[in-house]
């Protein structure tokens, strides 16, 4: 129905063109999308096999790469020379120059192998010199995660994003604890690899592919300006962090993109690391990209001869619409005096035929619009008169209140506490009755400004009066509308109270009951209600007696059926000189 509507509310050149559109171009332009969508999944498919390929490669010159630190840490481990040179006490610096100099190993390694940039030991030894192959740890070191980590794997190697102590720069490292000939005494080798040799290898890949180890540090990558950073600062937002082995989906840069990971974990290692490749759809599509645009403009260019046909087709056609939308225009200046006389018995007469119609009911409603809004104005005038009365004859609420005020202060010091605290629960009573609205309020707010009304009237009845309110805490908070429990106690007072000798006592009650609605309970023992007139008072809440004296109630009862409906009316029992209850229910969830 809804697309009937549109379709009338298009031109009839437009509808044409749309017609010739819809039969003719329309399946092409349908079979070229599914076209060009096949060849996106296609080109997809072909990157991200690309990009699984070139993980593999990198896994495997990498693998090469780290294996050279692998067999140089094993062959450092077994090597007694060392241990022997670790392990003596020196007595002079000329004896332990003597030494370095004599031990070549760790420089034939780094001559050796390209794939190795530093080697250094850790060792515990106060009669050695730093000479960054044999070192000192500082206590910064002892406390590092690597160096400890390395301590407690009994050999194990590990991999790590270590600093070099001699340039300050970061490097993928192999540490390993070394057991010299005095078991107490533990060394840590490390290893940094050639981090120059990982990005060459990386360099050659087409898509962003890096390296990072276990801590999420990027400790290699083809990309200058990712090398050195933590994968959370450069891709945060995505799920890559806690990926293991395998391709995903993410959002890099806010483009959509594929994901390609790779572990790696070297023999007799307690940890690897991950070869990650990023490529974006984007980048892939591009060609696809193009070859859209071609199609684009080539349909584009069908459709637009098409609609150009069509509408010189239509030409003739809307010589009698134009007709048709000048009468119209005269109208929209509030011309009523324009008659439309088109020949013809098709659908544009017709049409001309119900347009004079709609003109002349036109000009009859626009008098009545008029009629009417001289109504409004005068009524709008009246309302005004009414609210300038109505100004002009309230008090000012700050004058009532500072008066109020300075009665307080001035019984107060002339030591009359009672006087004192009557007044101050009065002012409370005015404000909270002046500043309320038609907003709900909770419970305690309006129990409240009950509990100050009730303590007023102590002051005027003293011991004839007394009060109790059983309050349940967790009814506290339901909202319901303000200045709604206050008329009943004030009925309680003048028809219970001021119609029987002696005293009487008023109990407000609040709880839940079995359905789960606040239920709310004004109970007096005081004169109670007559049959008769109960009888009268069950007239003025249905509304069938508009006399009596219960004003207050009929009003609170009215309001409770407005806001909550009939099931929360007032409910009344009474005993002619034993007592009146008034109950009534709120719904938990505020207005049905």
């Amino acid at each position: 129905m809804r697309f009937m509507r549109r379709l009338n509310d298009i031109r009839l050149k437009s509808k044409l063109s749309l017609i010739f559109i819809t039969v003719a171009v329309l399946p092409l332009l349908v079979s070229g999308i599914y076209l060009t969508s096949k060849l996106r999944e296609v080109m997809i498919l072909n990157a991200f096999e690309q990009a699984t390929n070139n993980v593999e490669r990198v896994q495997k010159r990498t693998e090469e790469v780290i294996n050279v630190a692998i067999d140089i840490s094993y062959q450092l481990s077994n090597d007694n020379r060392m241990k022997s040179i670790v392990s003596r006490s020196y007595e002079s610096y000329n004896e332990i120059i003597q030494t370095y100099r004599q031990y070549t190993d760790i420089r034939d390694y780094m001559r050796l192998y390209k794939e190795i940039k530093s080697i250094r030991l850790y060792t515990d030894n106060p009669t050695m010199l730093n000479n960054w192959e044999f070192m000192q740890p500082d206590d910064r070191t002892k406390e590092s995660e690597w160096f400890k980590s390395a301590l407690s794997q009994k050999g194990l190697a590990g991999w790590g994003y270590i600093e070099d102590e001699r340039d300050q720069k970061h490097y993928l490292s192999l540490v390993r604890k070394i057991n010299l000939d005095d078991l107490k005494n533990e060394s840590v080798l490390v290893i940094n690899v050639n981090s120059d040799l990982l990005n060459s290898i990386l360099s050659q890949e087409t898509f962003s592919t890096m390296i990072v180890d276990d801590n999420n540090h990027i400790v290699a990558a083809n990309r200058p300006d990712l090398y050195g950073k933590s994968l959370a600062s450069v891709h945060g937002g995505s799920n890559m962090m806690s990926q293991t082995q395998g391709s995903y989906e993410a959002v890099m840069d806010g483009k959509k993109s594929k994901v390609v990971i790779a572990n790696v974990t070297p023999q007799n290692s307690w940890n690897g690391f991950r070869i990650i490749s990023v490529f974006t759809v984007s980048d892939i599509l591009q060609d696809a990209n193009a070859i859209i645009r071609l199609a684009t403009l080539v349909i584009g260019g069908c459709l637009i001869i098409a609609i150009v046909l069509v509408y010189i087709s239509a030409s003739f056609i809307a010589r009698r619409l134009l007709r048709l939308s000048k009468h119209m225009s005269r109208v929209g200046t509030v011309s009523w005096d324009t008659y439309l006389d088109l020949d013809g018995k098709d659908e544009i007469g017709q049409l001309s035929r119900q347009f004079n119609d709609l003109v002349h009911r036109i000009s009859e409603l626009m008098f009545e619009v008029e009629e009417s809004n001289q109504q409004k104005q005068l009524l709008l005038q009246k309302q005004n008169d009414i609210k300038f009365k109505m100004l002009a004859s309230q008090v000012n609420p700050h004058f009532l209140f500072n008066t109020l005020e300075s009665i307080r202060m001035e019984a107060h010091l002339r030591g009359e506490e009672v006087l004192a605290q009557a007044v101050w629960q009065l002012s409370m009573l005015l404000r909270n009755s002046l500043e309320v609205g038609s907003r709900q309020i909770p419970l305690s707010d309006e129990l409240n400004m009950v509990r100050c009304y009730l303590e007023l009237q102590k002051f005027r009845y003293e011991d004839r009066l007394q009060y109790s309110m059983e309050i349940d805490p967790e009814t506290e908070q339901i909202e319901i509308p303000p200045l709604i429990i206050q008329p009943l106690v004030e009925n309680s007072i003048v028809h219970g109270l001021d119609r029987k000798e002696g005293p009487t006592l008023i109990t407000i009650r609040t709880k839940f009951n079995d359905q789960d609605m606040l239920l709310i309970e004004i109970h007096d023992d005081g004169a109670g209600i007559s049959p008769m007139k109960m009888s009268q008072l069950e007239k003025q809440l249905t509304g069938s007696d508009e006399s009596g004296d219960r004003i207050g109630l009929r009003n609170v009862n009215d309001r409770l059926e407005l806001t909550y409906g009939t099931a929360s009316r007032l409910t009344i029992n009474s005993i002619e000189k034993k007592g009146t209850c008034i109950t009534f229910c709120i719904p938990k969830e505020g207005r049905t």
